[in-house]
């Protein structure tokens, strides 16, 4: 069972050597009650700490069952006392912040027992020394026995071989220690039992039998097992095999003790709610350093949240554009502030010219270029990294946008806007400069027009705007008005719109200058959101502002009478919201008050490229359907230049006659058509009898009052309201002429009026004249576009550090393509604000590192705390140890009581920051208009509180080392 062979313990004081224990050699019985008595200073106590292993002998040995313990190492020793040992003390030596239950359950927790059978075991173990009713008390809520019974039941739970009871009695009355001994006795039936006492009368009493140590010496054994207490235990006879070595590991790896991490949180929470005002001032303490990193992070987090609000804002009115003709600004000033560099190598004794001009001009033409725009499109399309980059890509075309309103006194030029130009304020040239400034998205905060299309992106548009009646557009001829933040337009757009009378304008600049006195309508005008809601618009495509006439195309837009039936027939446009922008909105992306979708355009390019005028000039590329003219090329070059006359000269000459040539023959065809007398033949294609029926419908009496009839009739007629089938244009006269006429008679009309427009077409492309236009201008005038070739795109990155990579997609493009086909683009609003980001950032970090600081000093305070709480635990350290638990268990459970405190320190400083933004951000609202809004980013409260937690487990660890360290026997005498 237990042998102890010439124990010998040495204590090393100071100088000299104190042997307690000299040459002890006992062997006990499985199932004995042994009393050793003797002395104070005889040795008692450090032989009951040998047994026990919480004391190391100095030589000697102790067997276990046979087996020596020289080799044990520190994982045996607790194994052994947490398994096969069970500590009464004199003291009790109970954890004053755990229940009853708690302290018994203890020893069974490193023994690795599930929760339930620890509860079932520990509840039997308490009802076995009569205290099943006391279970959830404190220790300090009970009496010396109850205490005692509580130390004998936790000795017992975990069901050891040996009991081993330090003066149990020794802080008892007579009549408690009585019921404690007798409780002893009882167990010793079943178990070894060792007691040091120094009362003989209660020894002799209750022990089977005494052994007295004097000096380090057992003098006396009244029951030796062998009757020779110096008899040498005899070793095994035979040797250990590899096998029955390798058994024995196992079955200590399977018995080896481990406290997990919840039960040293459990401990440690239970002792720091003994002492909650210090824990929450040490809390406190350690939150501080957390408290002034959250708060910095809670305004970097509100300014960079502003920040990225501009970004998006800005970056939604300032693309990257790319158009197909382009320059490099930049490369433009470089060269040329380079090239004046270079040409400064003059003497400086006279003034010299200075070739600006010129070098600015070739520079110009140098850097100018024009880009593949289809095929830089479908690789965007293709890239799908695109998307999570933009808030949009815009593709703009050269189709323009006509929009007309209606009213009584006729119709009105909505888009383009000539408000400009009508006032006197500029000419056709500058406003389409302006129009053209104006395109760029609001670029130069220039633009005459009021329509603008919106970014394709409702989430951008709802952060930027409020719907304040309506809703947003929903199908290409729905359109959304902007007001300002104040719920106004500018009279401007209202002019533009006709909601104002624009004609009160009409020379007002011009006027003005002259000295005139002219009065400007200054009333405030107030309008309903139903008012607005109701407005309407036509779009009407350009290729309808022509109508073809004697083989060419006539522009009709000054005929009043024309463009109202054009318009008439246009697309009708809703306005069907109302917007407003956020008031924490820096940047808008809308820069017209009216918004429309950019299915409005690709509608708007179909109908352009489905029309007849631009199916014509499309199959007859080499003519010009305005003129008849041909384009002039390389080839017949030099044959215009050796013409006398001008282009324009020519093209008038050779119009007027075409013009006298049609008029003649087309009169002609009309009298044989309608004459009869027998000097005009009979027309090709109709018989006589269909000639004289003519007549007889007619009503003349003779072919001369035919011939009048028709002429007089036909003589202002408009010929391509017949051929197109629209007789609104005739006089009555022309409309009963018409329909004197049979099928057959206005068919033969229809053709000879395509023949002779046919032949004057004919005779204009062969004049030897030349159109001073060419096909692309045409096209461009006519709107012509395709969707797979834009004119411009916009790119719209949703941050700057998405715009850097958008650059990055760019320059892939440009690597993997030739020379040709590299894209040159206009970052306009370039690093206007990008270093913003970095200062914010690098002020952050600075001053997170001075309050870095305070957090390091808090954290070493913990340490100290920390500490402090090692000291004031030492004697629960020698009771953990005493049951077993490992110098790892000890140093888990002070690791686990920094943990909780880092954790309420970082809990507690997030709270009071959190608290803390409420009047900062009232504050900056006082101070300042910007909308920052402090705030703690969620991510970042945790991970605060996570390096708090860290940082407190760091400064806990030398503490925790040091009481891992602490050696159990002086723990356990601790007061």
């Amino acid at each position: 069972m237990l042998s102890l062979k010439d124990i010998k313990k040495d204590y090393v004081v100071g100088d000299s050597t104190v042997s307690a224990l000299k040459g002890v050699s006992i062997d006990f019985r499985e199932n004995e009650f042994v009393s050793i008595l003797g002395p104070s200073g005889c040795g008692k106590t450090t032989l009951l700490n040998i047994i026990g292993g919480l004391d190391r002998y100095t030589s000697g040995d102790l067997n276990i069952n046979g087996k020596s313990t020289k080799d044990f190492k520190d994982c045996d020793w607790d194994s052994y006392r947490n398994h096969s040992i069970g500590f009464v003390f004199q003291s009790y030596n109970l954890i004053p912040h755990q229940t009853v239950l708690s302290n018994v359950e203890l020893a069974l927790t490193l023994s690795g027992v599930s929760k339930s059978e620890r509860r079932e075991r520990a509840v039997k173990a308490l009802e076995q020394v009569g205290l099943g009713d006391q279970l959830h008390k404190k220790p300090n809520q009970m009496s010396g026995g109850q205490m005692q019974r509580v130390a004998i039941a936790r000795a017992l739970v975990n069901e050891p071989d040996i009991l081993l009871a330090d003066e149990p009695t020794g802080a008892l009355d007579t009549e408690t220690s009585m019921q404690i001994m007798e409780l002893l006795k009882s167990i010793s039936k079943d178990k070894l039992i060792i007691m040091v006492t120094h009362n003989p009368e209660l020894a002799m009493k209750y022990s089977s039998r005494i052994i007295k140590l004097l000096d380090g010496k057992v003098i006396d054994d009244s029951d030796p097992l062998d009757k020779n207490v110096v008899e040498p235990i005899k070793k095994p006879e035979k040797e250990p095999t590899k096998a029955d070595k390798k058994a024995a590991k196992k079955e200590r790896k399977k018995l080896k003790t481990s406290m997990n991490f919840l039960t040293a949180l459990s401990l440690s929470r239970n002792n720091l709610m003994t002492k909650k005002a210090r824990t929450l001032l040490t809390s406190f303490a350690g939150s501080i350093g957390i408290i002034g990193i959250a708060l910095i992070l809670s305004i970097s987090n509100g300014v960079q949240l502003y920040i990225d609000q501009v970004q998006s804002d800005t970056l939604s009115s300032y693309p990257l554009q790319i158009t197909k003709t382009t320059a490099s600004i930049g490369e433009i000033m470089n060269t040329m502030a380079k090239n004046h560099e270079d040409s400064a190598n003059h003497d400086k004794d006279k003034v010299y010219s200075q070739n600006a001009m010129g070098e600015m001009i070739n520079t110009l033409m140098e850097e100018t270029k024009v880009n593949n725009l289809e095929k830089f499109k479908k690789y965007l399309d293709d890239n799908s990294d695109l998307k999570d980059l933009t808030s949009d890509v815009q593709y703009t075309y050269a189709t323009t946008l006509n929009v007309f309103t209606e009213s009584d006194s006729g119709v009105m030029q909505v888009n383009p806007s000539t408000l400009l130009e009508d006032m006197g304020y500029m000419s056709s040239t500058q406003m389409e400069a302006m129009s053209m400034s104006g395109s760029m998205g609001g670029m130069m905060g220039m633009g005459t027009d009021v329509w603008s299309e919106m970014i394709d992106n409702e989430e951008l548009i709802d952060k930027q705007y409020d719907v304040i009646a309506g809703r947003l557009p929903e199908k290409y001829n729905e359109v959304v008005l902007v007001v300002d933040k104040n719920n106004e337009i500018n009279d401007y757009v209202l002019y533009s719109l006709g909601l104002l009378d624009p004609s009160s304008l009409n020379g007002i600049v011009r006027r003005a200058m002259a000295g005139e006195d002219i009065s400007v309508d200054s009333e405030q005008h107030v309008y309903t959101y139903d008012e607005l809601l109701d407005l309407k618009f036509k779009v009407v495509p350009t290729p309808d502002f022509y109508k073809k006439k004697d083989g060419v195309w006539e522009d009709m837009t000054g005929d009043e009478s024309y463009m109202k039936k054009a318009v008439a027939n246009g697309t009708e446009i809703s306005v069907v919201g109302i917007l407003r922008p956020d008031e924490d909105a820096s940047s808008a992306s809308i820069s017209g008050a009216i918004g429309y979708r950019h299915d409005l355009m690709t509608y708007l390019i179909d109908e352009v490229d489905n029309s007849e005028i631009v199916k014509e000039q499309i199959a007859n590329p080499d003519i010009d359907v305005f003129t008849g003219l041909k384009f002039k090329t390389d080839e017949n070059a030099a044959d215009t230049d050796s013409s006398s006359e001008t282009v324009s000269d020519s093209t008038a000459d050779t119009e007027s006659k075409a013009d006298e040539t049609a008029d003649s023959s087309d009169t002609d065809k009309k009298a044989g058509l309608v004459a009869g007398d027998s000097s005009m033949e009979i027309p090709e294609g109709m018989t006589e009898e269909q000639y004289k029926a003519l007549m007889e419908q007619s009503g003349a009496s003779d072919t001369g009052e035919l011939a009048d009839m028709g002429m007089n009739a036909m003589g202002s007629m408009d010929m391509s309201a017949i051929q197109g089938g629209d007789m609104s244009s005739l006089t009555e006269t022309q409309k009963k002429y018409i329909a004197s006429l049979s099928d057959e008679q206005l068919e033969l009309m229809k053709q000879m009026l395509k023949e002779q427009s046919d032949t004057n077409a004919d005779q204009l492309a062969n004049s030897g004249k030349y159109s001073t236009s060419n096909y692309d201008n045409n096209m461009k005038t006519l709107g012509y576009s395709v969707v797979e070739d834009p004119d411009s795109i916009n790119i719209y990155p949703v941050d700057f550090a998405s715009k850097e990579k958008i650059i990055d997609i760019i320059d892939d493009y440009n690597d993997s393509v030739g020379e040709e086909d590299k894209i040159e683009y206009t970052d306009y609003v370039g690093l206007m604000m990008s270093s913003i980001t970095s200062i914010i950032n690098a002020i952050g970090y600075v001053l997170i590192a001075f309050v870095a600081i305070s957090l390091v000093v808090s954290s070493i305070m913990i340490g100290i705390i920390t500490y402090i709480s090692v000291l004031e635990r030492t004697k629960e350290i020698g009771i953990l140890r005493s049951i077993g638990a490992s110098k790892r268990d000890i140093s888990r459970v002070f690791n686990a009581e920094t943990v909780i405190v880092g954790f309420v320190a970082g809990a507690l400083g997030i709270i009071i920051s959190y608290l803390l933004t409420i009047p900062i951000n009232m504050i900056i609202a006082h101070l300042t208009d910007v909308p920052i809004r402090a705030s703690i980013p969620v991510s970042a409260a945790v991970i605060l509180i996570a390096i708090s937690v860290c940082l407190t487990l760091i400064a806990g660890l030398f503490p925790s080392r040091v009481a891992a360290k602490k050696d159990p026997v002086i723990a356990l005498r601790t007061e």
